[in-house]
């Protein structure tokens, strides 16, 4: 299966059955991204040599203003698109075969959790799975040990306090926290 026809079916949200050409595909991608990842977190890299190897997971040209932090840990790479002046703090662990958008100057803080697949309620049926992306807006704060699940849409310029499970879609603006993430205040600009 060609890529371009594998991120075609992931965004359309069709359920991929355990088995299926599709499922084989992710495994396919999650071994290359393990490869790639692998060599991102052994060693010390340059932030361009590091730009490098992540243009090289995601099969995408990034922005030289995009910076990581490693560790970084990711189950595909290819389903993750990266805005200009991104920065993703150590620790984070990206599940984008559903898609990961991550909108210019936003802020991804340590052990961040970004899951966009869940699996069928049926046991009988349990491998089976159900892609969903999540779309961050730009200039978003998104804070350390945040888990955003699959699905979820956050506005620019919100901010994601720490520990936050984000189950729903977040307004621009909003700042939400807690589990699960609920509206605290909006962001207040003076300071």
């Amino acid at each position: 299966m060609e890529l371009e026809t594998f991120l075609k079916i992931m965004d359309s949200g069709e359920r991929v059955v355990a088995g299926s050409e599709v499922h084989q595909k992710m495994c396919e991608l999650s071994q290359e991204a393990l490869q790639i990842t692998m060599q991102i977190n052994s060693q010390y890299h340059s932030p361009e040599a590091l730009h490098e190897l992540m243009c090289r997971l995601t099969s995408r040209a990034l922005d030289e203003s995009f910076r990581l932090f490693p560790p970084f840990y990711t189950d595909c790479g290819k389903n993750l698109k990266i805005g200009k002046n991104v920065f993703i703090n150590a620790c984070c662990q990206f599940q984008d075969q559903g898609g990961i958008e991550i909108g210019d100057g936003s802020l991804i803080g340590h052990h961040v959790v970004m899951a966009t697949l869940n699996h069928v309620q049926n046991p009988e049926k349990r491998g089976d799975m159900y892609p969903k992306p999540i779309r961050i807006g730009k200039n978003v704060w998104v804070s350390a040990n945040v888990t955003i699940l699959p699905g979820v849409t956050i506005g620019d310029g919100a901010i994601i306090a720490a520990g936050a499970v984000v189950t729903k879609d977040v307004p621009e603006n909003a700042i939400v926290g807690g589990v699960p993430a609920h509206l605290i205040r909006t962001v207040d600009f003076d300071r």
